[in-house]
């Protein structure tokens, strides 16, 4: 399966030239993505849709008003993602009483999502970390902690089995800690 950042590219292009329409399809493409992502996420701590689509229409909006800010330098999602990624890191912050609900064997995927990235200033650098990655770390962590995906439906995308798409993330975001450990001053 080919990536969608060529259309996401060309359509964040467009809308930053003020094509109402490409930036209305862009919008829209990056609103599932970001619906599954936060629902994924806000699952394990017991938020709803409600809160969910609250975060979509947040990172929307902030898609909106500052996409003159995107670059191109990193890929869309990856950006689109940062961004998403900060949100949900403030709700959570926000609503910590909703983390008193999270079940014992999923704390260690929300631990996950706080460890030492907060230090991350920019999706560039993620992506950046991201690409010195082998294939078999990368693809897992790329489908399940920024796409949103399930274990099962990474494993089912990349082709390897659930067990070894948990070892690449769990293996991975070690890597990834280290390589982005090394690159801040």
């Amino acid at each position: 399966m080919t990536s969608p950042e060529p259309d996401l590219e060309a359509l964040m292009q467009a809308s930053q030239s003020g094509d109402a329409t490409a930036h209305r399809a862009l919008l829209h493409h990056m609103s599932g993505r970001l619906r599954s992502y936060f629902r994924n996420r806000l699952r394990r701590s017991g938020a709803g849709t409600d809160e969910a689509e609250d975060l979509v229409q947040d990172t929307l909006l902030v898609l909106h008003t500052k996409r003159h800010t995107y670059d191109g330098s990193s890929p869309v999602l990856a950006w689109t993602y940062g961004i998403a990624r900060y949100k949900l890191i403030d709700y959570l912050r926000a609503n910590a009483r909703a983390l008193h609900h999270v079940q014992i064997d999923e704390v260690d995927d929300l631990a996950d999502e706080h460890d030492g990235f907060s230090a991350v200033d920019t999706s560039r650098e993620l992506h950046r970390a991201l690409a010195t990655l082998p294939r078999h770390f990368r693809l897992p962590i790329e489908y399940v902690k920024i796409e949103g995906l399930s274990i099962a439906e990474a494993a089912a995308r990349i082709g390897m089995s659930d067990a070894a798409v948990k070892i690449g993330i769990h293996r991975g975001m070690k890597r990834l800690a280290v390589v982005l450990s090394e690159a801040r001053p």
